[in-house]
């Protein structure tokens, strides 16, 4: 068995593959504090949840935009499960052809995202991930990464406005039933849902002028769900991406060179 982890700046999402099936997945709060023994413990206890045993798991495969915790997360590989992991990087060890100005500027997160998508949908395309940053991932026709977009993301939003705002409460975010908020909650979830809406079709369009063609778009991240519905234009969600990303990616990396 597989185990994949993608380790954000907000979330980290821990899955485990039996060949090409997601037979167990969790997404839990990101800290940069955690030392290699409580990721272990904690990533024991995980499987456990599922009836899988540590034992098992053959290899890992890790996705991480949090510089300071990657030794931590190769000492858990090696203390707890023994094994050495697939870490991504970025133009070093990875198919997908960089066609941008500073490939070393490139999140592991947006490659794998543009990389999945690649494979499952097929190029051209356009992948919008609503994290702690909404991305906008670009990938023309001959399947290279070409750069995109990174707007701020929806909670991310949200914090930084009830943070200014002292008349203003935090809501839960969901779709309201119309667009016209009626008090101070519905208001806050108009503007963000359907604002995030505007947004994402807004620089889509562009998007899709500046490439030709007719790309794609496929929605991913935690948050995706909030917005897919409302934003007309993405036509595929898929939460799992970035997990799939990671197994294709780790199978790749054993195929021999040349």
């Amino acid at each position: 068995m597989l185990l994949v982890a993608d380790v954000g700046n907000t979330n980290t999402k821990i899955g485990v593959f039996d060949g090409e099936a997601l037979i167990g997945s969790w997404r839990l709060t990101s800290r940069r504090e955690q030392t290699a023994d409580e990721y272990g413990l904690f990533v024991e206890t995980l499987l456990r949840t599922k009836g899988l045993d540590r034992r098992n798991i053959e290899a890992i495969a890790i996705s991480n935009v949090v510089p300071q915790v990657q030794q931590i997360l190769q000492w858990m590989c090696e203390q707890y499960f023994g094994l050495e992991p697939y870490v991504v990087q970025p133009g070093r060890n990875t198919p997908m052809r960089l066609a941008v100005d500073n490939p070393t500027e490139v999140g592991a997160d947006r490659l794998v995202d543009a990389f999945a998508a690649a494979r499952i949908y097929g190029p051209p395309l356009i992948v919008v991930d609503f994290g702690t940053a909404t991305t906008f991932d670009c990938v023309d026709e001959r399947g290279d990464f070409i750069g995109g977009a990174i707007a701020p993301g929806i909670a991310t939003s949200v914090d930084a406005l009830l943070s200014r705002a002292a008349r203003l409460f935090r809501v839960e975010l969901v779709r309201p039933k119309e667009a016209i908020g009626r008090n101070t909650a519905t208001n806050i979830q108009s503007g963000i849902v359907y604002g995030y809406a505007g947004l994402v079709d807004g620089i889509i369009a562009r998007m899709k002028t500046e490439m030709g063609g007719d790309p794609k778009v496929v929605g991913t991240g935690g948050l995706v769900s909030l917005v897919a519905d409302v934003a007309s234009s993405i036509q595929h969600v898929n939460d799992d991406l970035r997990m799939q990303g990671l197994r294709i990616l780790w199978e790749l990396s054993r195929r021999p060179s040349g």
